[in-house]
């Protein structure tokens, strides 16, 4: 039987502990695992249960098996990509296609399934508060074509790269940062070349 989002989440937490400590977690621990009430973790345990693929050893016992089998590594290890960090950018080439990378990062290729996506660095605070802040890693989609209120990311007469939302003028194209402090900037359309759209961010919390 399919799962739903909340219990394939519980699902996913069990094997994940059954695999790190060889034993599945008590109910206090995976209730303040999961941020949830004891209740609701012995609730979704009953859930999967009954949807047979968990299996507890004895009505009160504590050990959990799983029915349903683990993912292979080989599994794991395909719905893995590799995608750059765009650095340097070099005249003429889509950001895609640069040589320069300023490293990669690891994702799921469920979660980001396009082709010749691409990263790029957030510096500074100007898209605060679309969620985008200083250090974040955007995920962009190759595109040379925007639609108004997209957050896109742009060069700036082929030299400066950057993450704005865009809006189309009758005459002129406007980049609108997401943040009160920073000021909306016009620029005539052979300034523009429009390179992507973001459609993700990764943020690494291990910020020193």
């Amino acid at each position: 039987m399919e799962l739903t989002g909340k219990q394939q989440q519980f699902f996913d937490y069990l094997q994940k502990k059954l695999v790190e400590c060889g034993q599945s977690p008590s109910l206090r621990e995976a209730a303040d695992d999961l941020g949830v009430s004891r209740n609701a973790v012995a609730q979704l345990i009953g859930q999967l249960e009954r949807k047979k693929v968990i299996e507890r050893e004895g009505r009160y016992s504590r050990s959990l098996r799983i029915l349903q089998q683990l993912p292979e590594k080989k599994e794991r290890e395909s719905r893995i990509r590799e995608l750059p960090v765009v650095g340097q950018i070099t005249a003429g080439l889509p950001m895609y296609a640069q040589q320069e990378w300023d490293g990669s990062v690891l994702v799921d290729r469920t979660i980001f399934p396009g082709n010749n996506l691409f990263c790029l660095r957030i510096r500074g605070e100007s898209m605060q508060d679309a969620g985008i802040l200083d250090g974040d890693l955007v995920v962009c989609e190759p595109r040379q074509y925007a639609e108004n209120g997209e957050i896109v990311a742009v060069l700036i007469q082929e030299e400066e790269a950057t993450v704005k939302r865009f809006f189309l003028g009758e005459n002129y194209i406007e980049l609108r940062p997401e943040n009160k402090k920073f000021n909306t900037i016009r620029y005539s359309f052979s300034d523009i070349l429009v390179q992507g759209k973001v459609v993700g961010v990764i943020r690494s919390y291990d910020k020193r």
